[in-house]
């Protein structure tokens, strides 16, 4: 008799995700706030679609809540998922090139700009695939789109 449940006995989370590229290429990765699941974990800024919402209203809606910044169009770029002990997530992943505001951090986050390999430190899990893909977008090793953990 197994315990462990299977992602189809769960109901997915839909959760829409940014993926900020500045005109430097650079990639904008944020701490996930204190008193969530993976505090301190470095994540793609985004957030649960809500009933209703379309995947770009709830980015830019998500977007200006978090980081005070209004975007410009969003589309769909790759949809994964990822089974987090505390919720299974759809994500929708969105590149997003032009924006407009000043930076707030408005959870209390940390915000880098990074290129690849990430200099930042523990990943949120379900953002692995994206940085790989991102990394063969650019001609680089897969595999070395992380950051280097040090011991």
């Amino acid at each position: 008799m197994s315990s462990s449940t299977t992602p189809t006995d769960r109901k997915h989370t839909e959760v829409a995700v940014g993926i900020l590229i500045d005109a430097q290429g650079r990639l904008l990765l944020s701490t996930r706030p204190e008193g969530k699941p993976y505090a301190g974990f470095w994540e793609f800024p985004g957030g649960k679609i809500e009933a209703g919402e379309s995947v770009e209203q709830a980015l830019r809606r998500e977007l200006h809540e978090e980081l005070g910044i209004t975007i410009a169009a969003a589309q769909v770029w790759r949809v994964t998922e990822h089974d987090y002990p505390h919720a299974l997530v759809r994500l929708h992943w969105c590149k997003v090139f032009d924006w407009q505001g000043e930076f707030e951090m408005r959870e209390g986050q940390a915000m880098r700009w990074q290129q690849l390999p990430l200099d930042v430190a523990p990943v949120l899990p379900g953002a692995v695939p994206v940085l790989q893909w991102m990394a063969q977008e650019r001609g680089l090793d897969p595999s070395a789109a992380q950051a280097r953990t040090t011991a």
